[in-house]
């Protein structure tokens, strides 16, 4: 037995100590790479699989060795043997290529490309090869003559795939596209997956996967979309519109870009903030165009989705309808009768908004119907700001429809939390409406929303014709602000009624104000 381990030991070209030393490394290393590996640990499996065939190759290389040949074994001893070792070697480069490029590259935060490392493998393999038949005593210069001439056949029938090849290995190297990346290929957007030897995998928004060859790649023009040096990765988006000439250019882009910067929308840079601009003209209408950065480009319809429904809603707040086309006719049959049935419905339903605001129940049928004709339709989409804390804002918002939610900063920390959840009856901004207080709360809807809007100067008139109706207003806005203080400082009954004789005083000095009340009556005077 001791001569047949003997034999082991000659077909392993090592001694007794160092072979149990390269087996419990070269074991001992796979199991700790396996575990803080993960990724690579079906390349680990294979390399311990080889290992195992190259000690197989090796016991059989010793049934072969036949002790009266000496160094002169026949060939089947020596092709064994040689394959036994080149297996081995093959599982040591492989164990070592994923303790150097996954394991000391990683920790130092160095990303060589893939191609590199199978090309240093490769190489490694290569001249293993050689080494071990050289050892064997094969004649190399012929092997290297008849595999240059094999290396001009494989070149001159291979050429696209060399080709590809050799355009992987420039994209790797080189890092022009790297995975990750937004491209566009002849019309072909999506993001970079796999760049392999022979073709590019590139993964489009409609779920589907493009493959490339790498010489196109290598010849044709790639847009690396959103990516410049220096800057983060963002790609600008255009949202086009139509307007009719009837409208202000500048009241449509105010409007528009008011919208956009009022509440910021998910996946949209705030730097450079987006813009509407007027593009063309048409035979009866403006062509604008509303810019924006996106920040994810996996998510272009979406966020333009969003964009579209922002512009739509601002534009309805302001009075100005989307164009339709000059060619295009639409005929309706409408009597005068059904307008004014339509016309005094909608009057209705604006005067029962009213009747609801407890602000406004001093006030006769004629006055609400006067104060229905100013009021202005303002429709909000979802997650839009409908009014902001700390803003000027002189009006009141009366919702019908739709759901809102209440938030107030915190600390002047930037953070904000939910204080109350409006819904269609509710309103809000009554302070600013009546005495110009800056917003005390931030308001953002949480579902489309229908609301009307009242101005302060369509409430003026009525002030100015009963200026008693201040007094009615004052005594309700005081109460209701010290309904509020009471339940936050948790103030009695009798503390209540002081501060409620307080509040009135100073709300109805700030309505005359607001509205120079006190002006008008000594001039009456």
């Amino acid at each position: 037995m001791n001569s047949y381990w003997q034999y082991v030991l000659n077909a392993a070209g090592m001694g007794n100590k160092t072979l149990i030393w390269v087996t419990v490394a070269f074991i001992v290393s796979s199991l700790i790479l396996f575990v803080i590996v993960p990724t690579e640990r079906q390349r680990i499996r294979t390399a311990l699989l080889m290992f195992a065939l190259a000690f197989a190759g090796l016991l059989i290389a010793g049934l072969l060795f036949d002790p009266g040949l000496g160094d002169k074994q026949g060939s089947a001893f020596r092709w064994v043997t040689w394959g036994a070792r080149m297996i081995e070697s093959i599982a040591i480069i492989t164990m070592g290529s994923v303790l150097l490029f996954d394991v000391l590259m990683d920790a130092a935060r160095l990303k060589p490309p893939r191609i590199m490392r199978d090309l240093l493998v490769a190489f490694a393999y290569i001249i293993v090869a050689l080494m071990l038949l050289a050892r064997h005593g094969v004649d190399l210069s012929g092997i290297v003559a008849t595999s240059a001439v094999i290396t001009a056949v494989i070149g001159f029938s291979l050429q696209d795939t060399l080709g590809n090849v050799m355009g992987g290995m420039a994209l790797q190297m080189e890092r022009t596209i790297s995975v990750g990346d937004w491209v566009r290929i002849d019309q072909q957007e999506g993001q970079v997956k796999e760049i392999r030897w022979r073709q590019t995998s590139i993964e489009t928004r409609n779920w589907d996967t493009v493959v490339i060859p790498n010489s196109i790649l290598m010849k044709g023009q790639v847009i690396l979309l959103g990516r410049r040096d220096g800057a983060p990765r963002q790609h600008r988006q255009w949202v086009y519109f139509n307007v009719d000439f009837r409208f202000a250019p500048t009241d449509v882009i105010e409007a528009v870009e008011a919208a956009l910067r009022a509440e910021p929308i998910p996946n949209i840079a705030r730097e450079p903030a987006p813009h509407c601009l007027m593009t063309d003209f048409k035979d009866s209408y403006a062509t604008y165009a509303a810019r924006y950065w996106l920040t994810d480009l996996a998510l272009t319809d979406p966020t333009d989705s969003i964009v579209r429904q922002r512009i739509f809603f601002a534009l309805r707040r302001v009075d100005i309808p989307l164009s339709i086309p000059a060619h295009s006719l639409f005929i309706t049959e409408e009597d005068e009768s059904r307008r004014k049935r339509k016309r005094s419905q909608e009057l209705e339903a604006r005067v029962e908004a009213l009747r609801r605001v407890e602000l406004f129940h001093t006030l006769t049928d004629e006055e609400r119907q006067a104060l229905a004709l100013r009021m202005n339709e303002a429709p909000f989409v979802r997650a839009e700001a409908m009014t902001r804390q700390g803003a000027q804002a002189h009006w009141l918002y009366i919702m019908t429809k739709g759901e809102a939610e209440v938030r107030v900063a915190v600390d002047g920390s930037g953070l904000s939390e939910k204080v109350a959840t409006l819904k269609g009856g509710d309103f809000f901004g009554e302070m600013g409406l009546m005495t110009g207080e800056p917003r005390s709360a931030t308001v953002i809807a949480m579902s489309e929303v229908e609301c009307y809007r009242l101005d302060k100067d369509a409430f003026n008139d009525i002030l100015r014709r009963r200026p008693e109706i201040a007094e009615d207003i004052s005594h309700i806005l005081a109460r209701r602000r010290v309904e509020l203080e009471g339940i936050r400082e948790g103030l009695n009954e009798e503390a209540k009624r002081l501060r409620l004789r307080h509040a009135q005083g100073d709300m109805l000095r700030r309505i005359r104000n607001f509205f120079t009340l006190e002006k008008d009556d000594s001039e009456r005077g």
